[in-house]
């Protein structure tokens, strides 16, 4: 590569972040860096052929039509009500133990993402659903969004996800696989968190007081209200681990399976449809708008070669796999503070994916370890935007009380990133049961 490229690839780079930290859309920064560095190093003319097929290739690809759907999915359950039956499901088990509404956030958060996909909408979701209830009954208000703000990030790493159907279209990789490989990482999550909440509750009792307990009528009536969730996951996930669909497949059934409960059940009326399907519009237009300037972006890492250029740098290195492998993740902990999730894995993963590859990791297992790190980046300081989110709905409790709040979950999250690393089988042991 001859000086000019290597001045250009780097500028290209700093426009990059330049542009983020001015604002402009991940989307459209990269696809100015794109087309603009592929124009200087090529010509301009195939550079504006890019960008006038990179959109028609998008729109047109089946593979990403499963993003959409499991986005529309999300919307009509969450129109749906069902956010907040398992909330209640919860509460009426869990409630009478100390820190038990917390407990029962983290799980409906988790119930909630095996419907939803998007860790943003289960955190905003469930902050309207379950903190005014844990005000009621006196719980620290700092400790309260933090446990909100830890349960959303499940919303990416229980399936159906966002983040790991981009990172199997990118890497070309099976996306049911990929969806399999989180349940046992999230559930992991779960029992962490609780685990995590016990132990504060018995340090600090007056953090997490105790609820009215509910009788065994109101237990068994709270189990019928969640049959819908249920049918919906069951459906979705048993369909993809036995070969029953696809991912595309299965992300169309969930999303008509969505609409036919809600209208069944009198939740979804003609104006709940039209306001979801303009919900799912809008969020599924601004990923791919995203994925159009990774597209172009793409381009630009190729001519430059990139992508042979770090992966023959880090290969290089005399730390072995596993310190290249820690590198990493400490360069992804460090840009999920600062960027938003899906910028990075459509940035880095290009880039990053063949040097685990020529190390010899297993592509599913390294896909949720990707998730996983990116997940604790919505939560960490200065950006962590599942915090932000909180803090937009519940504004009078402040981003530090927050990110305090949710300090105990980011620990134990590095605990579980470290036993995904040391015990691949956590992720892999399901994928590898698939027909």
């Amino acid at each position: 590569m001859s000086v000019d490229q290597d001045f250009v690839t780097i500028g290209g780079f700093v426009a990059l972040f330049i542009l983020m930290l001015l604002r402009v859309p991940v989307g459209i920064a990269m696809g100015i860096v794109g087309v603009g560095g592929f124009g200087i190093l090529a010509a301009m003319k195939p550079a504006m052929n890019l960008l006038a097929q990179s959109p028609i290739r998008v729109a047109t690809d089946y593979d990403l039509a499963v993003i959409p759907m499991f986005i529309l999915m999300g919307t009509f359950a969450t129109a749906a009500g069902m956010s907040r039956e398992l909330f209640r499901a919860g509460e009426a088990w869990l409630g009478h133990r100390r820190g038990g509404l917390a407990m029962a956030t983290v799980m409906s958060c988790a119930g909630f993402a095996a419907i939803n996909g998007s860790s943003v909408a289960t955190a905003a979701t469930m902050t309207s659903v379950a903190l005014p209830e844990m005000r009621r009954f006196g719980y620290h208000p700092g400790l309260s969004t933090g446990v909100i703000a830890a349960g959303g990030t499940l919303g990416i790493m229980i399936p159906p996800s966002v983040v790991f159907a981009l990172y199997g279209i990118l890497t070309e990789q099976d996306i049911g696989k990929l969806f399999i490989s989180g349940i046992l990482p999230g559930l992991l999550a779960v029992v962490l968190y609780i685990i995590t909440i016990q132990v504060l509750g018995w340090w600090k009792p007056e953090l997490l007081p105790r609820g009215p307990k509910a009788s065994w009528r109101e237990r068994i009536h709270s189990l019928r209200d969640i049959w819908a969730t249920v049918l919906l996951f069951a459906g979705i996930v048993g369909g993809l681990y036995g070969g029953v669909f696809t991912a595309t497949e299965a992300a169309g059934c969930g999303a008509c399976g969505a609409l036919i409960i809600g209208i069944l059940r009198g939740r979804l009326g003609w104006s709940e449809i039209q306001a979801s399907l303009v919900d799912a519009v809008r969020t599924g237009g601004s990923i791919f708008t995203i994925v159009v300037g990774a597209f172009l972006f793409g381009y630009f890492l190729v001519i430059t070669q990139t992508p042979q250029k770090v992966s023959d740098f880090l290969t290089g290195l005399p730390i072995g796999p596993y310190g290249i492998l820690t590198l990493i993740l400490i360069m992804y902990l460090i840009l999920g503070a600062l960027m938003d999730e899906l910028a990075i894995i459509l940035v880095t993963v290009p880039i990053i994916y063949p040097v685990m590859i020529q190390l010899g990791f297993d592509p599913i297992w390294f896909g949720v370890i990707i998730v996983m790190v990116t997940t604790l980046g919505m939560v960490m300081p200065p950006v962590g935007i599942n915090v932000f989110v909180i803090n937009s709905i519940a504004r009078d409790i402040s981003l530090w009380q927050i990110y305090k709040g949710v300090m105990p979950f980011i620990i134990v999250d590095l605990i579980r990133l470290a036993l995904l690393v040391i015990f691949p089988a956590i992720a892999l042991y399901l994928p590898g049961q698939m027909n």
